[in-house]
Order: C-alpha cells, then sequence, then structure tokens
C-alpha cells in the first residue's frame, strides 16, 4: 500500500499550525516567566495571529518567506527573538562560541 503523498493544502494546514502554535508559546513564556512584552512586541503577536488565522499566512510577497511557510523570514527571526526574551536569553553568538578575546 502506498502512502498518500501530502497535498499543497496539507502542506498549508500544517504550517498554519505551527505558526499559531510558535506564536502562543512564546506569549504563554513570557506570562509565565514574568517577562514583559513591550507594546510593540505585544501588538505584532497579535496581528501576525490575526493573519495567519485569518489567511493562512502573515505575508503576502513570496519573495519574502517560503511558498510553504506561513511566517516571512524576518517575522520569523522577530519570533525567536521574543521567544528568547520571554526564556530571558540574551542575544548574542550561539552557544560554544568563544569571542577571539578569550582565546
Amino acid at each position: 500500500m502506498k502512502s498518500k503523498l501530502p497535498t499543497r493544502e496539507d502542506r498549508d494546514r500544517r504550517a498554519k499550525r505551527a505558526a499559531l502554535r510558535a506564536l502562543k508559546k512564546a506569549r504563554r513564556t513570557a506570562e509565565a516567566s514574568g517577562g514583559k512584552l513591550s507594546t510593540w512586541e505585544d501588538e505584532f503577536l497579535v496581528s501576525v495571529e490575526e493573519r495567519v488565522e485569518k489567511y493562512g499566512r502573515a505575508f503576502r510577497d513570496f519573495e519574502k518567506g517560503g511558498p510553504d511557510s506561513s511566517l516571512s523570514v524576518r517575522q520569523a527571526v522577530k519570533l525567536k527573538e521574543i521567544a528568547g526574551k520571554a526564556r530571558a536569553k540574551k542575544p548574542g553568538a550561539p552557544r560554544g562560541w568563544r569571542s577571539r578575546s578569550a582565546t
């Protein structure tokens, strides 16, 4: 028996669910950790969530993101920054990296 290949609609629904989960998780993490989101960050999360729920994606121009993604590249980066702030991690070099002065 052959497995069913996912259709475009299946991929779109999966991307939409993943984006909504990531947005809600960032908000929950910020609330649970007591981290205060700025007004701009809160409005960003709300507006992106509304667009994803209504249209299935939060951007219109396909040069800004992949056809199978619900968030543009910059929206995804901003969401990661907000989630990192909610977890109280400082932005900077990834783990395991050292600055030149440390060597």
